[in-house]
């Protein structure tokens, strides 16, 4: 059937050559939408807040049938010159265009490695350096400073920005600042990867939020596919060594802030290229995070936080490690926005998930964690939840995206 389509596509091309077309066929020509994917997408925070997609780069004819126009997309590049395409056979095709599979593959990559290492590292600073609130502040100066000298070369150009989407973007920063926060006061307070099996119940949190604050029906499936991950997380939870109280209410609270910065999200709907959105985020977020670091951890620091670390491994390890962990932060959540523009919902579903089994598992090398059985069953339980509810939640936006395009 399809064969038939595009050889009659083909010869109504033809046709249209040799004498005037037809007065009922309509020829469209393809449009491109402000913040299209291929131009960085709409992105908060890894949220992608894509616009109506249309397809780019495939010119569509319309064949009509008697009164009726079946519009039917032909490839641009099987065109011939002989068909009207003169330079068609002279275009070059770039390295990223030739291997799109290698390139994203790439991405995927360095968004673990750089994952990895920056978690590493930062608990490593935590073990000599205990003082959460300064170094979330540090990872986002780090991030801020980069942005603003990228913004002065022109890579990218800054997007100028207005008070409306200010006020959009201040939600969605402080509630990425307070889960960033609390976040790290749990790395300080608990293993790495005790940390990462409790954010693991972020799906949960998005799900109760989703149901009962947006007013969202969540499928029966959808919440089923969610007690294995309570199931888990309180397995491990309840037999994990280096348990504590602040470790795991930090760590839930994290949950709770980035829920809200997903429903934030998805009101700050902008056309801004991801890069500039996630600049702006920082720079707010930093704000954000300045006076309570001051105010909690300040009288410490000066007191003997900075000269104790400094003994402890040296002036130029201590700044260094601040420095390369702040980088280490920026880019891996900079290459994440940028994979996840790459692939499919689905993908980042499961990409997602072993990520986190990578930091888990690379944690527990490196730093030589012990875990009981019970712990190991409990965070392989609560990982599995998390990718069967990935894989269903992905599904599901799937099939609302082809209804809708139908």
């Amino acid at each position: 059937m399809e064969s038939r389509v595009l050889s009659g596509a083909a010869t109504i091309s033809g046709l249209v050559r040799l004498r005037k077309p037809v007065r009922d066929t309509v020829f469209f020509t393809p449009a491109r939408p402000i913040g299209a994917v291929g131009e960085g997408g709409n992105l908060i925070w890894g949220r992608q807040l894509r616009p109506a997609l249309i397809l780019e780069g495939y010119p569509v004819i319309g064949v009509t049938t008697g009164k009726r126009e079946i519009l039917r997309p032909t490839m641009a590049s099987t065109s011939s010159p002989a068909e009207g395409s003169d330079s068609a056979g002279d275009a070059k095709v770039g390295f990223f265009d030739k291997y799109p599979a290698l390139v994203t593959g790439f991405f995927f990559f360095m968004w673990y490695f750089l994952n990895v290492i920056f978690n590493i590292l930062n608990k490593k600073i935590y073990n000599y350096f205990p003082y959460p609130y300064f170094v979330s502040v540090i990872h986002l100066l780090v991030g801020v400073v980069y942005c603003l000298i990228s913004w002065a070369v022109g890579l990218p150009k800054r997007a100028p920005i207005d008070s409306n989407l200010l006020k959009l973007l201040i939600p969605v920063a402080v509630c990425h600042a307070l889960g960033h926060v609390t976040s790290n006061v749990s790395f300080a307070a608990v293993a790495v990867s005790f940390t990462h099996t409790i954010k693991a119940l972020e799906p949960f949190f998005n799900a109760a939020a989703s149901q009962f604050i947006l007013g969202q029906s969540i499928p029966i499936t959808l919440w089923l596919s969610l007690a294995p991950v309570v199931l888990g997380v309180s397995m491990a939870s309840l037999t994990e060594l280096s348990f504590n109280w602040t470790g795991f209410i930090s760590a839930m609270i994290s949950n709770i802030s980035f829920t809200y910065r997903s429903i934030y999200s998805k009101k700050a709907m902008t056309d801004m290229d991801s890069t500039n959105v996630y600049a702006y985020i920082s720079i707010i977020a930093l704000i954000v995070c300045i006076p309570p670091a001051v105010i909690v951890e300040g009288p410490q620091l000066l007191k003997h936080g900075f000269s104790d670390a400094i003994a402890k491994v040296g002036l130029t390890k201590f700044v260094s490690d601040l420095f390369w962990v702040g980088m280490f932060y920026h880019l891996y959540n900079q290459l994440a926005t940028n994979t996840l523009e790459r692939v499919a919902p689905l993908t980042h579903a499961v990409g997602n998930v072993l990520k986190r089994v990578f930091v888990i598992g690379f944690s527990i090398l490196v730093f030589g964690n012990k875990i009981s059985t019970q712990t190991g069953i409990g965070t392989g339980i609560a990982i599995a939840g998390v990718a069967i509810y990935s894989y269903i939640k992905a599904k599901m936006e799937e099939e609302k995206r082809q209804l809708k395009s139908a």
